[in-house]
């Protein structure tokens, strides 16, 4: 699997993503081009610089003084009339989808109404844009990313001086890990948050990966304390379980019956769910309750979500997407004293595989034979041994 990492000693921000980026190997060119087809007054200046004795490569989008506070749809269709694909579109859409759910949160508005400020300018569009395209030229299927550090103390934005991270940024990196930090500047800005919000499928040390490119992009700071760049890492992971990408929806309820948690249960199954789980919690006014918690795909969220929202006394539920790691597996049967039990093989590579017997299976033998169910588990695990001995 093609992976990436972000190492962001010195935050994120637009234009450090957007310079790693094409500093790691994507096509400059290519990126110009879909930023000159949102048809918007600016350029691209990329420079080699250092930071800190480091060389980087830094973008600067070029572009006359503009104040324009653009709403959502107006990037929206900027978006889409543009000559870019529709996958750069899609991730440059989500990216700005999260942006604008967070500046909805902290302005008790709505993404329809809220508009944006500093992240609607000209510069920040580029940068967004040139990131989705920079991301899918890369070609990478997962991109894992160190803590954030937010950097210290206060700046001046739209809505007057405020202290770091601005309102937004604190609330994209929320279930982010935070890296300390003791530089009294803005280190993460709300595009960077917004971009690592939205494509980072886990967060922690460089994941176990063969490199093969490494792209530096710089921040236009200069630092006293540290250099000011964004270290990008490309390669193949190298871990034996194979990865994907699952959502977690889960919600508090101290107000339902046993008989319709079981029922809804039943429906989120129905509705895609990959598990369903309840766990006992104290709730306000010493109220015992449970935590329903779902897995699913991407493309089941809004069913599951439904589902809930539908059958049970909720009226929020939390989602966010989660990395799962999974054994190798395939589907197995084994041919015991008692008859044939179905199950499914999981390995990792280089090792023994194990056999997981099925439930439905083994309890279809034990009704069948008139024996215990332990006695079918059993006989399908010394089945496997003897077969594994044989081979």
């Amino acid at each position: 699997m093609r992976i990436a990492y972000l190492d962001c000693a010195s935050g994120i921000s637009g234009d450090m993503t957007l310079g790693a980026l094409i500093d790691a190997g994507a096509d400059r060119q290519v990126i110009a081009a879909g930023i000159d087809s949102l048809g918007l007054p600016c350029r691209l200046a990329i420079a080699d610089v250092k930071k800190k004795g480091f060389r980087a490569t830094h973008v600067t989008v070029e572009h006359e003084p503009q104040h324009a506070h653009r709403h959502l749809h107006h990037i929206v269709d900027l978006i889409d009339k543009s000559q870019i694909t529709a996958t750069q579109k899609d991730l440059a859409k989500r990216i700005f989808q999260k942006l604008a759910e967070a500046e909805a949160k902290v302005h008790g508005s709505t993404i329809q109404k809220v508009h944006f400020h500093e992240v609607g300018a000209i510069d920040s569009i580029a940068d967004i844009v040139g990131a989705a395209i920079g991301w899918d030229l890369l070609g990478v299927e997962r991109i894992e990313c160190s803590p954030i550090p937010t950097g210290r103390g206060t700046i001046e934005i739209a809505h007057g001086k405020c202290t770091i991270p601005a309102p937004a940024t604190g609330e994209l990196l929320k279930g982010i890990p935070l890296a300390p930090s003791e530089i009294e500047c803005e280190l993460t800005t709300p595009t960077g948050a917004a971009i690592v919000a939205t494509l980072a499928h886990g967060f922690g040390p460089l994941p176990a990966m063969t490199v093969e490119r490494i792209g530096y992009g710089a921040g236009t700071r200069d630092l006293v304390e540290q250099a000011n760049l964004l270290r990008l890492f490309v390669g193949e992971q190298s871990t034996p379980a194979s990865s994907d990408q699952v959502w977690v929806l889960e919600t508090n309820l101290d107000d339902l019956s046993g008989e319709l948690v079981g029922y809804t249960t039943g429906r989120l199954w129905e509705a895609g769910a990959l598990d369903v789980y309840s766990t006992a919690i104290q709730m306000k006014k010493n109220r015992p309750g449970i935590k329903l918690t779902v897995l699913c795909q991407a493309a089941d969220v809004e069913t599951v979500e439904r589902v809930l929202f539908r059958e049970t006394t909720t009226l929020g539920v939390r989602r966010w997407p989660a990395s799962r790691h999974k054994l190798e597996r395939k589907p197995h049967q084994v041919t015991t004293p008692l008859g044939v039990v179905a199950g499914k093989l999981g390995w990792i590579a280089g090792e023994a595989p194990k056999f997981s017997p099925e439930f439905e299976s083994c309890s279809r033998v034990a009704a069948e034979k008139n024996v215990p169910l332990a006695e079918v588990y059993a006989a399908a695990h010394q089945a496997f041994a003897a077969e594994s001995r044989r081979s």
